[in-house]
């Protein structure tokens, strides 16, 4: 099976020195969630050829027709013979056997690029393919993807976690540059840790600011976001910018009789989960501005008990 153009590895690893870009290629995509039917747009942008996407859902359907319009929908075997570079965006779950069902059926080819989007895995994951003679690459994208037009604008502040054996890094590198983004190299046996430290973040952030937001309405408090919206802004970007020595509030100041106020009228708010939310993130708070000696260790031990779980 061959496909658009040969699948041989020319074009796909020629005139990839220093400072140069891949030649172009026949990209298929897997999977035409938020991630996968963005990326194909940025490549196709790039001047590669989107040529097949599979999309199983109507909601995907939609998406592959907004982001790649004109490419075919096909199954995904037919996908991944047509095409010079595999980009397989599906669910962290299903990878690796996803890359043994196309293994088991001779799907993957010689010379083919297969690319992977998960953050949890490295390259390793796709050896069945590899075992056919396929590139393996994977490029995780540190962003949240909402499948809006949006996250093409938001590609070019966006870094790529890039994880391959060192011949194949320099094509992974240029094809994140070609989309616009920076890659950071990542090492196999970290990606693990590399995606828990994004997950952690963002989606705990999410978490965070949801049960704010809750605390806000119900101490009648509108428009909630605008409220926080400076706020949270600032205080990001001063955490990015000075790590521990951004830390300020209550909890950094030691003064343990505001903390014994919020507890108790979070407690009284009814909004489920955000008093155990409050009290460990605040425990971590006072043992970070301990050690970062912001806090007084006088002053912990009171911070400590106004925080403690069996408080009346």
């Amino acid at each position: 099976m061959g496909g658009t153009g040969g699948t041989g590895g020319t074009g796909v690893t020629e005139g990839l020195g220093e400072g140069t870009r891949p030649g172009r290629l026949g990209v298929g995509v897997v999977g035409a969630g938020r991630v996968g039917a963005v990326l194909g747009n940025a490549l196709r942008a790039a001047g590669h050829a989107v040529v097949g996407v599979s999309a199983v859902s109507a909601e995907s359907r939609e998406r592959a027709q907004l982001f790649l319009p004109g490419v075919p929908v096909l199954e995904v075997p037919d996908v991944v013979e047509r095409a010079e570079l595999v980009l397989l965006t599906v669910p962290d779950d299903a990878l690796e056997s996803l890359v043994a069902g196309l293994a088991e059926v001779g799907a993957w080819q010689t010379g083919q690029l297969v690319v992977h989007t998960s953050g949890r895995y490295g390259w390793r994951v796709l050896q069945p393919a590899m075992a056919a003679g396929a590139i393996p690459l994977a490029l995780h994208p540190a962003m949240t993807f909402t499948g809006m037009s949006l996250d093409l604008a938001r590609l070019a502040d966006c870094c790529f976690a890039v994880t391959a054996p060192g011949p194949v890094l320099p094509i992974g590198q240029a094809l994140v540059v070609e989309m616009g983004a920076e890659p950071v190299i990542v090492d196999e046996e970290a990606r693990p840790l590399y995606h828990a430290a994004l997950a952690h973040a963002a989606n705990h952030l999410v978490t965070l600011v949801a049960e704010s937001l809750d605390l806000l309405a119900a101490a009648g408090v509108q428009p909630a976001p605008r409220v926080l919206a400076p706020l949270l802004s600032a205080a990001l970007d001063n955490a990015l910018r000075q790590g521990d020595g951004a830390l300020t509030g209550p909890v950094a100041r030691g003064d343990a009789g505001t903390v014994t106020a919020h507890v108790d009228a979070i407690a009284r708010s009814g909004v489920e989960g955000a008093l155990a939310t409050y009290r460990r993130l605040a425990r971590d708070t006072a043992d970070r501005a301990l050690a970062s000696g912001r806090l007084r260790p006088e002053a912990a031990q009171s911070l400590l008990d106004a925080l403690a779980d069996d408080r009346p």
